[in-house]
């Protein structure tokens, strides 16, 4: 189907870590990730875009019209939009949970409206939108062997994923005047004046702070990684590699938390491969 080939080619394109796992599904469940990953690049690209607000706005409001349109089977072959099309063939293919994508709205209309967190606990309310909706989104295509545990490791596996993110680009959002950290733990580490300063504040530990958070985010590793297990050898080998390249990259913000505050973080592509090939062979990196 054509439309699946185009969300290949923009997952190809654009799925920087997420497209090494995917390249491992056999072919059927490889086609409905990739329409998946669409989606939700659009959805992304529409909250990190340079458009006004309000045109943001408009246009996720038309994404809840489109996943509206999938939900009631509506979606003909013959539409212009292939990711709809895709996803619409997907969601009859498997037991996608097409609500998961109202979450991930939610979670860009939150950052659109500028949301600070006080708490960790409403960080995690966050951090369950923008990124356990695609774990269990994810899951929906690998299956599990129990279904309601499943959802809930995806889930913690999304938040660690999710918190590695933030730290990876601590220094990145600091320059566009966010800040995801919780005020709670800026204010215990005396960092509340933020990242984008050009000389440390004075009592400010951002190494410890970063440290913590790292600290905090293996929690949620060890706990999600649990799903592999109650997956199948090839989706094991996907969510291994997908979630490995983050793993693996929170490692070394752990090992050197210094090293956010002058940069975006990242791992080279052969690594990458390296993690994605480990999760094949069934190892964990």
């Amino acid at each position: 189907m054509a439309a699946y080939r185009y969300c290949e080619a923009v997952t190809g394109m654009q799925a920087r870590n997420f497209g090494y796992g995917i390249r491992l599904l056999p072919e059927p469940k490889r086609l409905a990730m990739s329409a998946l990953y669409a989606l939700a690049r659009r959805v992304d690209d529409i909250g990190d875009g340079d458009l006004p607000p309000e045109r943001k706005t408009e246009l996720l409001g038309r994404t809840r019209a489109l996943l509206d349109e999938v939900r009631a089977g509506e979606v003909q072959e013959d539409d212009t939009d292939p990711v709809k099309v895709a996803l619409a063939d997907a969601a009859v293919r498997f037991p996608v949970p097409v609500d998961a994508f109202d979450e991930l709205i939610d979670g860009v209309e939150m950052d659109l409206r500028g949301v600070e967190y006080a708490t960790f606990d409403e960080l995690r309310a966050y951090c369950r939108c923008v990124a356990g909706s695609i774990g269990r989104l994810s899951l929906g295509v690998f299956g599990c062997t129990d279904p309601k545990l499943g959802a809930e490791y995806a889930d913690t596996l999304g938040l660690a994923l999710q918190l590695t993110n933030i730290l990876r680009d601590l220094r990145e959002d600091a320059g566009t005047g966010r800040t995801y950290l919780p005020a709670e733990d800026l204010a215990r580490f005396g960092c509340e004046a933020g990242f984008g300063a050009a000389q440390p504040v004075a009592g400010a530990d951002f190494t410890g702070l970063i440290a913590f958070q790292a600290a905090r985010a293996q929690q949620y590793f060890e706990e999600g990684l649990l799903l592999l297990p109650m997956l199948d050898r090839r989706s094991r080998a996907c969510a291994a590699a997908m979630a490995g390249i983050y793993h693996r990259l929170l490692r070394r913000i752990a090992a050197e938390p210094e090293s956010v505050l002058r940069g975006r973080v990242s791992l080279p592509g052969w690594e990458k491969a390296y993690v994605a090939l480990s999760g094949l062979a069934g190892g964990r990196s």
